[in-house]
């Protein structure tokens, strides 16, 4: 579709170049028989798409996942890892963010643990939620040089309470230290009950308590997290065997 320069100029000067884009885009021969409110809705409807699927790429970008091309959608083998395929659609639908549930992937090494979260996240980005991918040895690690700073804690405290959806990969890999557990209670303390946050770990859920040091803190931390979760056997199958297998194979 032909636009004038001086529309054009105006379109650019509003930052409707999305806009701009989707009028040029039209084919003469597609919006000769549309009204004018026909083509108007059509370009518009265009430029929305390209803005949402834009908005979507950034908030998959920023969420720093391990595993970018992961998808709910498209999980391998789910029946032969014993997966219930009803309950990752489920996820995927975002209902659990709305309900301010928490999510933990609990199994084998190897079982596909990390993917399983990354690809949480990234359907929570899809719906245009914001989410953010962890390690927790990161986290630890941040929580120290943070400790280092004038309110440094306190603030990267309020950092990740701000993110609808949390992904913590390898929780509790390694027994915390106490700055870290008391950054974890008043992490979990402001998430709770107001935000997601979902937890990839190879350690059965009896184990936690021992490993976050079987006191009252640690009472305190589990106490926000298992009354409200989402809990996903990943098994015993093990998928990074699988592909390491599959690549030679190839």
């Amino acid at each position: 579709m032909i636009i004038d320069t001086e529309t054009k100029r105006k379109l650019r000067e509003m930052s409707a170049q999305d806009l701009l884009d989707a009028f040029e885009r039209l084919d003469e021969r597609i919006i000769v028989p549309l009204s004018h409110a026909e083509t108007v809705r059509l370009a518009v409807d265009n430029a929305h798409s390209v803005h949402m699927d834009a908005k979507i790429q950034r908030l998959v970008k920023r969420a720093g996942l391990r595993y970018p091309q992961a998808d709910l959608r498209t999980i391998d083998l789910v029946e032969e890892r014993g997966l219930d395929r009803s309950v990752l659609a489920g996820l995927d639908t975002g209902n659990y963010l709305e309900q301010r549930l928490n999510t933990v992937f609990q199994g084998a090494t190897g079982s596909g643990k990390s993917h399983l979260l990354c690809a949480l996240a990234k359907s929570a980005c899809r719906a245009r939620y914001r989410a953010i991918y962890i390690r927790m040895p990161d986290l630890a690690e941040q929580v120290t040089v943070a400790a280092g700073k004038p309110g440094g804690v306190p603030k990267l405290v309020r950092k990740y309470a701000t993110y609808n959806l949390l992904a913590i990969d390898e929780w509790l890999v390694d027994k915390p230290d106490e700055p870290f557990k008391r950054f974890l209670l008043e992490l979990m303390e402001l998430r709770y009950d107001t935000a997601s946050t979902a937890f990839a770990t190879q350690l059965a859920t009896k184990e936690w308590h021992r490993q976050l040091g079987g006191d009252t803190i640690a009472d305190a931390i589990l106490d926000r997290i298992v009354h409200n979760t989402i809990w996903i056997d990943t098994g015993e199958y093990n998928m990074r065997q699988r592909h390491g297998q599959t690549m030679l194979d190839n």
